[in-house]
Formats: C-alpha cells, structure tokens, sequence
C-alpha cells in the first residue's frame, strides 16, 4: 500500500513520522546529525565546462570534422596555403560558438542563488535564526509575512497566511494556507493548502510549518533535476546541417574515388597527382564557408532582434523560431500583466466597467470609501506592499484620484477582525461623523448570508429576497467570467465593541456591492495571437491557474472559441488519467491546459514534438524552465523572468511582450529564407566545381588546383554569400504555413535548382575549356592548356557571382523590386568581381595562382560565358513560372 502524502495525514501523524516535537522541536545535536545523514538544504550544482572544454566541442561538428581531414591531407601532400586556409575557416567558426555559450547563464546555479540565506527556527524550546542550509526535516519553522519560504513545509499552526506560489504553479493570486488535514487526494501544487514550498513568498498572516523536505527533495529541488536531466533538443537547423554534412561527405568520398580510380586507369597520372587531384574534389565539394557564414547570418539575425527587444542566447534559436509550429505560454505575466485590477463594479444591483465610473457621490463613494479602509494594504518608498488584490482595490481608488491619504487620516482604524479561510471574511472599525463605522469585506454569499438591508441609491433599504437572488446571479456571472469577486458591507455603532468577535461585529449588515477582479491580458498579445494565426502557428495556454480563469482569459486573447471551452481545456488531474498514447492521439484537441504541474508542461511540449512540430514554450516562473530546456526553443520574460528561466531559455523577450516573438518569428523566418539562398549559391557552385574537375580529368585536361578552388571559393563564395544574409524579407513571408521539422534547407525548389544550376555552370566552364583549345591564342599546347585553364577558372569564378543574384529567388526574376534593394550585396558584388580579376590582371599573382595572363578577346569569352548564366536562368524560370504555375 502506497504511503499516505503528508496533506492527507493529520499534525500528530507527521511529527511521529518526523520524529519531532511540535513544542520544543528538534534538539541541536538531532538537527546536526540529520544535517550530516542528509547533507545541506541547498540545490546541486551542476557541472560547468571551462573554455577550452567549450571551444573542444565546437569541433565535434561533422563538416567540420571533413575540413579537419581535408586540411591534415592538403599539408601532408605540401599544399600548405590550402591547409592554412580550411584551418582558419574552422578556428573563426570555433570562437563564434564559444564566444555564444560563454554569455550563457547556469540555470541551476541561478536556482540555488535563489534559496533565502535565513530562517527562524524552533530547537530546543528556543526560537533562533539560522542559515537556511542548515534546515533539516523535522525543523520547526515560524513564518510572517515578507518571509521567503526556507524548505518544503507541513504547516501545523496558521494565522490568516497567504502565501504568493506564481514562481511554482503559475497561480497569480496568493494561496490561503492552513494546518488542517485535507481528504482530497492526488492533490496538484497549487490545491496543497497546508503544505508550504521552498523559495514561495509569504504576503500576509503569520504560521509554524513542519520541515518534510529540504534541497533536492523539495518541489523546486525535483525541477532542478528536472532541468539537470533534460536533454538538449536540437534544433531544426541543427538537423539540417547535420544531415546535408553526411549527404555531402558520402558524395565527396565517392567522387574522389571514382576520380582517383579513373586517373590511375588511365596511366597518364601518378599516385601522388591523382591524390592530389583527389584533393582538390574534396576542396572543391565542401563549402568551407558554410559554417561560418551560417553563424555570421544567425549572428546578424540576433542583431536585428535585439533591436527589437528579442535576446538570443543561442545561435540556432534565431532560424528555429522561423519553424514554429506551436507556441505554448504561461498565463500568468506572459499573456497577462501579473497584477490584480478591479475590472467591474456593482453597486445598487447592477454591473458596471470599473473604468467608466465617474461620480463617486453616494453608494459608489461609500463603496470606494470601505475598499480604501478595509485594506491592510501599506505604502513604501518602492510602492504598496500587501496582497495583490487588496493593493488592487488602492489602486482603483487612485486611479479615480480619490485622496484615500485624508480619508485615513479622518478616519484611522481603530479595532479589526482579520481575515480567515474558515468564515471568508475581514472586519475594520473606524471613527465616523455619527458614531463608527464597521466594514465587512469578504466572500458575496457569506456577506450576503450576514447582511439585512442594502444601500441603493445613497438610500438603506431592507434587502429583499429578490434583490438577494439578483445578486447571488450577478456573483455567478462574474465568476464564470474569470473574475475574483470580493462583497463589501457595513454598519454603524455608537462605539467600538468591546467583543471583537464575528457573531457580534458581522451581523445585521447593510450591503453596499461587489467588485469583480482579475489579472488582466496584456492589450497587445490578443493582435499577436492573431497574427500567430495567420501566419500557421498555434498558440496554447500552458498555466496552473484554475480552469475558469484559464479559459476565460483564453477566450479574450482568441487563443480559446467560445464554442470550445468545455471540450478544449484540459486540467493537470485529466492529463494524469490519460495513458501516453491516448494524450499523444488527443495532444491537437487541446488549447488550455488548466492546474499543470512542471512535468505536465513537458509532457505537452513532447507530444506535440512527437507529431513531429516545432514547440516554442514562453514562461517566467520556476515552474516553466524544464519545459523550456525541452522545448525547441524556450521564450523567458526579461523582466518579470526568473533568473531560472532565463538560464533555461534560449532566447529573453527583453520588454515581455508576447507581441515580440511574432517579430522574431519572421526575422527567424528571414534568417532561414537567406541561409536557404546561401546555401543554394554554395552548393551550386560547388557541384559545379566538382564536376569541372571530374570532366577535366577524364578528358585529360588540366584541372583547377586546390589553390584555385580555394580562392574562387575565398572571393566568391564569402562576400556575396554573407551579403545574402542579409537579404530583405520577402512580403508574404508571415502569411506563409509554417515548415515544420520534416522541411530541410534543400526543399521548396532549392535542392533541383542547385542540381541544375551547378550542372549548367559546369557545362559552360567546360565549353570555354573546349573553346579555348579550338582557338588557341598561343600554338604551343602546353600554353594553349594554360590559357584554357586560366579562361575556365576566370569563367568559374565570375558565373558563381552572377548566379549570385538568381538565387536571390528560386522561381522569381532577378528584375524584381527586391532585385538591387541590399546595398551590402551589391557592393560585395562588386569588390569580389575586381579581387576574382586582380589574380590574372596583375601578373605578379599569375604564377601563384598557376594562370596566365589574358588579352582582350579571352576577356570578352570570359565575360559573355560568365553572363550567360543570368540570361539562361531567367529563361528556365520564366518557362516554370507560365508552364509549370511555380512561385
């Protein structure tokens, strides 16, 4: 038989299963040699990586790998400047990412600086303050408000204590706490009443708790190993890299051995000029810049966001936010502004906006009057301090420019009842112009129990039945609506009783009206939903408020129809009654996710991921950050945000505005569209590089040296493509659907267009070659090779620049408005033409490079076969623009 929770066992049982003295407490040698079987009230620490352990892993990459290689055989072989070159691509790369994960935060770490540096504890009869990680459990603790909670309690004594838990469970209002035992069982966080956890904050009252766990036994321990155990999910980009680098390395190894077998057949080579030659196909293959230039976009990326008040904290976050499929948020400070409003007001029976009130004079002004002083609301140089309902109920007084200053002045307290769970309601007694005055604030139907008349109108009539019934109506309604509705009362006396007691205080009422409260929706997420919408991704409320209020928030910001409230929302306790399969057949039902625990956060965000979509998880509390580790990319809030969250993140909204990640969805969009178009420009060029070479070989020409590759790919290859980076957003980039996990850098045309396009380009080198030795300039042939080689590596060089600009689109025209928008481009543009021609212009470079010097007409074939490439791709998609229907 399963052993009893500790909510459900009364005092006695918990201090024998403690083996304390809830008088005396525990002895100092027990607390000490439980302090050593148990070890420190504190969380584990994780492991840290040093620098260099950093910049080791940065090597781990599988391109990246191939480069190593590839650099280690080309200086073995004595190409020395070509091994430089690989290394120096592969060393910028390394500190790129080092330099990223070094401004990352520890999130453990951030936990454990969270934990209160004291208690006041109970040991041997005395009470005294002790170091919070000297708690063990059996410890008596006492609490008042302002305290942080040192461990994980059973309350056995509670005073009026309210304890704020939005850190844990995502409820905004702060919990009523008690040391009575409750019957419910499988009780969520949030419905554990007489239980108290570690680093939650007391706003009100005062208790005496029961250590039963401390430091990783805890709540917030159990989230800390949560996170330690997380797995790093890899980001779509992440995969796509990963999988074009085994696609690209077994084709290199292929070619390069085919290459090598041929040349040895044919017996006109040597082993070492065929592994040479093996060599530059290897070279040329691989795209030693995409590494690096994939880093500098994404890093250009997060420049634009945060500028727009998106922090990336890792690279590849800025392209994974372009795959979103889902965005899964906490309610409380994320879709809502954490703070209690008076949202309605009823007052002579009927309901009114809180904002439209104008005229304070009679019943509503006897209302104001009572919020203002049945408050235990105080004033700090840092603002109100107290319970966030009651500082709301202040702050709709001076919103309506109420001097509530002079009205406590005139009208002090004098005697009070405070507030308790058990009969839900709280007494003032104050000084009136005739006499006193007794104000009653608490639950609508035990103040309506305790009430006889109401004032309607500035007049007191006696409360009738039907009145009464209207009103039970109007407390159901603004309930159902989400909305926290408090009931005020009063009465006059001659004098302050002499029993403050509830029988003689809080009777005989005259009623005055209700507020209605409730956290409300930041004014600019229920745009950004809809914009969410638009552009194909679903937006979730993840939270552990209650149902109601979950759905009725849902509804206002259109993340929940009305239609779908009963079949739509989802509670922790039904998550827990559903088998995995049946939660992962039944995951897309679901928009609202009511009273989840942490591990139900992570659940949700798996299963959609096992459908196979892109899961970003926003949240600010303790309570969010596993999900957000797990999540493909996890959103913290920069300013309410725990520090655990952010450590967990990988990117920070810098302002917390829902609306921001809707930004950084499209620049994440942006980001991926542009290393798309990188890549198809690399990869084009490469294949035509290689099979130049692989021609070149079987027809027993001269073949493009590595030295030569590397310099085309230097000249060409880096500029333009960086430029294209930063390339402008095209227009329907946010009404577009999503890509999803499945989509890869190769998909929506790219993959065929780098076939065809590499295959044209090689084609044209190829016919420059062919032509250069049909009419030669020089008759001898090895000079005649030489210049052909020389028009061909010119040739190449020049076409991967044009193509350049067709790839700006796969299926659209060159000659659209986008076509000579990016100025950067066109400069780099420019530069590469002028280096690529300096290596033959200026005859000093000619025998480094191994070209030689050309005339007039070599230069105008070079030109004309160079654009050609523009006038032969715009054909070819124009034809599958009108033929096919593409783009």
């Amino acid at each position: 038989m399963a052993e009893q929770p500790l909510y459900n066992q009364d005092v006695k049982q918990v201090l024998s299963q403690l083996r304390t003295n809830g008088e005396t407490g525990l002895t100092q040698s027990e607390a000490t040699k439980r302090l050593n079987d148990d070890g420190p009230n504190q969380l584990k620490e994780a492991e840290s990586t040093t620098l260099f352990q950093k910049f080791i892993n940065q090597f781990k990459d599988f391109m990246i790998a191939i480069l190593l290689v590839a650099a280690v055989v080309a200086a073995f072989t004595g190409e020395l400047v070509d091994a430089i070159f690989i290394l120096a691509i592969v060393i910028i790369n390394a500190v790129f990412g080092v330099f990223q994960e070094a401004k990352a935060e520890d999130a453990i770490n951030a936990l454990k600086e969270m934990s209160t540096p004291n208690a006041n504890v109970i040991r041997d009869s005395k009470e005294m303050s002790v170091k919070s990680t000297e708690l063990v459990a059996g410890d008596l603790v006492r609490l008042e408000a302002g305290d942080i909670v040192p461990a994980d309690l059973r309350f056995i004594e509670s005073a009026s204590l309210q304890i704020e838990e939005a850190s844990l469970t995502g409820e905004s209002v702060p919990v009523d706490k008690v040391a009575t035992t409750l019957t419910d069982s499988d009780l969520p966080l949030g419905d554990r009443k007489n239980l108290g956890f570690m680093n939650t904050n007391v706003t009100y009252g005062r208790g005496v708790g029961i250590v039963i766990s401390t430091g990783m036994a805890t709540e917030i321990g159990h989230i800390a190993g949560m996170l330690e155990s997380a797995d790093e999910t890899k980001t779509p980009l992440q995969e796509n890299l990963i999988r074009l680098g085994r696609v690209l390395t077994y084709l290199i190894l292929i070619i390069a051995a085919i290459t090598f077998v041929v040349g040895l057949v044919r017996g006109k080579e040597t082993i070492i000029d065929m592994l040479l030659t093996s060599i530059s196909l290897a070279v040329a293959a691989i795209p030693e810049g995409l590494p690096a230039i994939v880093t500098i976009t994404l890093a250009l990326g997060t420049t634009r966001m945060a500028s727009r008040n998106a922090l990336i904290r890792k690279l590849p976050a800025v392209e994974t936010l372009g795959s979103t499929d889902i965005i899964g948020s906490d309610k409380t400070g994320t879709l809502t502004q954490n703070k209690m409003t008076v949202e309605k007001v009823v007052v002579n029976a009927e309901v009114s906006d809180a904002t439209t009130i104008k005229d304070f004079s009679g019943t509503y002004g006897r209302l104001a009057d009572i919020l203002a002083l049945n408050n235990d609301t105080k004033r700090t140089e840092n603002g109100y301090v107290g319970d966030p309902t009651e500082t709301a109920l202040i702050a709709f007084n001076e919103s309506h420019h109420r001097n509530i200053d002079q009205l406590f002045q005139e009208m002090p307290r004098l005697a009070e009842i405070p507030f308790d769970s058990e009969r839900k309601l709280m007494s003032t007694v104050h000084p009136a112009p005739n006499g006193h005055i007794v104000t009653v604030k608490g639950a609508p139907d035990e103040l309506l129990k305790r009430a006889t008349k109401i004032e309607m109108a500035g007049e007191v009539v006696e409360l009738s039945d039907d009145i009464r019934a209207k009103l039970l109506a109007i407390n159901s309604e603004l309930a159902t609506q989400a909305l926290r509705v408090l009931g005020f009362a009063y009465k006059t006396l001659d004098a302050v009783p002499e029993d403050m007691i509830s029988e003689v205080v809080e009777s005989n009422l005259v009623f005055t009206g209700f507020v209605g409260l409730i956290d409300p929706e930041r004014p600019e997420v229920a745009r950004a939903v809809a914009e969410a919408k638009t552009a194909g991704i679903r937006s979730m409320m993840i939270t552990g408020d209650h149902r109601d209020t979950a759905a009725a928030i849902a509804i206002r910001l259109g993340i929940l129809d009305e239609k779908d409230k009963d079949t739509a929302v989802i509670s922790g306790s039904d998550l827990d009654a559903m088998t995995e399969e049946d939660f992962a057949e039944n995951v897309n039902k679901y928009s609202v996710y009511a009273r989840v625990a942490p591990e139900h956060k992570v659940k949700i965000v798996r299963a959609w991921q096992k459908k196979g979509k892109v899961v970003a998880m926003t949240g600010d509390g303790v309570n969010d950050a596993p999900a957000l580790k797990t999540a493909d990319i996890g959103i913290a809030m920069g300013i309410t945000g725990t520090e655990v969250s952010k450590g967990a993140s990988d990117m920070v909204l810098a302002d917390d505005n829902f609306a921001t990640i809707v930004h950084a969805v499209e620049e994440g969009r942006k980001v991926f569209a542009n290393i798309q178009k990188a890549l198809q420009y690399l990869l084009a060029s490469n294949l035509a590089e290689v099979i130049s070479i692989f021609v070149m070989t079987l027809l027993g020409w001269n073949i493009l040296a590595p030295i030569m590759i590397l310099w085309i790919n230097l000249v060409t290859d880096t500029l333009p493509a960086i430029a294209l980076g930063v390339e402008p957003a095209q227009k329907d980039v946010m009404t577009q659907r999503p890509r999803g996990r499945g989509a890869s850098f190769l998909s929506g045309g790219v993959g065929a267009a780098i076939i065809w396009q590499g295959i044209l380009q090689a084609v044209i080198v190829l016919s420059v070659y062919g032509f250069a030795l049909a009419y030669p300039v020089h008759a001898a042939e090895f000079e005649a090779h030489r210049d052909a080689l020389t028009m061909s590596f010119m040739t190449l060089g020049l076409m991967q620049m044009f193509n350049a600009i067709n790839v700006k689109s796969v299926y659209g025209s060159m000659f659209g408005p986008q076509a000579f928008q990016n100025k950067l481009f066109n400069w780099a543009l420019l530069g590469s033409l002028v280096v690529m021609a300096a290596v033959v212009v200026i005859p000093a470079l000619n025998p480094i490079f191994h070209v030689s010097h050309l005339d007039g007409y070599q230069w105008a074939i070079v030109l004309c076969a160079g654009i050609s490439i523009i006038v032969i791709v715009e054909i070819v998609k124009l034809i599958q623009r009108k033929i096919f229907n593409k783009g």
